[in-house]
């Protein structure tokens, strides 16, 4: 099949690109333009998979840069989107522009090329803090960053185009989502970096509030099941592991596998404020394996720490490593 994705520089967009190329499909990536010619994560994989994907350099602000490369395709994968939660605190119009803007062109551009088939990607950070577990798809959104308004308004950009105009879009909601290439402003790689740089005392923010963790190979596999589905046409549904920890007790976990003993350090600049917390995600994963019959691999404390290990060997490779800091940055 034909595939366009928007997104496909980065940690989940690339690894879906290798996957679909893996699986023999003709893929079209698209990568925010930058002056340097650099293609994110692309740059990375072998030169094999290079061969088999046309990499094409624009931005989804601008229509322009991507409507004819999207002609012809047949399923198109959403996941362009700025996703730094701190970041939006101080730049939350980028977030308006980026999220929401740059979905709705990539909607208009999808209804005037009359495409098949969209995913467009939402996140579990649109229901806030989990007012009952496990969230299912009926959980009310809130919004308790700019980051996560701009993806509840792209969410209904989405399911408004779907309602008006009868477009064959799915939007898959992934829960907390790591792996290998996963930026450092997340907080699984925070950690794995700290230790392997053979720091004692781990600096993060807020250690109790629990995530629904989901290996990245779930997620890709989660985005092809419903773009292979016409159950899933209209629907909201959640990519979620079923499975709840905190992140203090990950932050265990990981130096367990590493073999190394840490202590936690609470670090101010790491923490949201605080009626912006998320406290409590923990997903229910009941819709899309009804509707698919997708199931997570590493789900549960053993797929956890399977995951895990995978992360930790990817990141301890120096090669790897070195292209993280682990100064906080925005």
């Amino acid at each position: 099949m034909k595939i366009f994705i928007t997104g496909a520089e980065g940690f989940i967009g690339s690894h879906l690109v290798e996957i679909l190329i893996e699986k023999g499909h003709e893929v079209t990536a698209l990568c925010l333009y930058n002056s340097f010619g650099k293609r994110g994560w692309l740059d990375n994989i072998s030169e094999n998979k290079k061969k088999n994907v046309n990499i094409i350099l624009g931005d989804v602000r601008d229509p322009s840069s991507f409507k004819d490369a999207m002609k012809g395709s047949e399923i198109i994968f959403h996941l362009a989107s700025l996703i730094a939660i701190p970041y939006s605190y101080v730049a939350p119009s980028s977030y308006v522009d980026t999220n929401i803007k740059g979905t709705l062109n990539v909607l208009e551009a999808a209804r005037d090329l009359n495409i098949p088939r969209i995913i467009h990607t939402s996140t579990s950070e649109t229901y806030g803090s989990a007012q009952f577990v496990p969230i299912t798809e009926l959980h009310p959104s809130l919004a308790q960053s700019p980051y996560a308004a701009s993806k509840v308004g792209a969410d209904q950009m989405a399911l408004s185009f779907y309602k008006s105009f009868s477009m064959p879009i799915t939007i898959l909601r992934p829960f907390n989502t790591y792996g290998p290439r996963q930026s450092n402003r997340a907080v699984i790689p925070q950690i794995i970096t700290q230790i392997a740089n053979k720091n004692d005392c781990i600096k993060l923010g807020a250690t109790s509030p629990t995530r629904d963790f989901n290996f990245v190979t779930d997620t890709c596999e989660a985005f092809i099941a419903v773009a292979n589905s016409s159950n899933t046409i209209g629907e909201v549904i959640n990519s979620a592991s079923n499975f709840e920890i905190s992140i203090g007790e990950t932050a265990i976990l990981i130096s367990n596998i590493m073999d190394r003993e840490i202590l936690i350090v609470a670090d101010d600049k790491r923490l949201r404020p605080e009626s912006s917390e998320v406290n409590r995600l923990f997903g229910s994963n009941k819709k899309l394996i009804d509707l698919t019959g997708w199931k997570p691999r590493y789900g549960g404390l053993e797929g956890f720490k399977e995951g895990l290990k995978l992360t930790i060997e990817w990141f301890s490779k120096s090669k790897n490593l070195s292209a993280y800091s682990t100064n906080y940055e925005i």
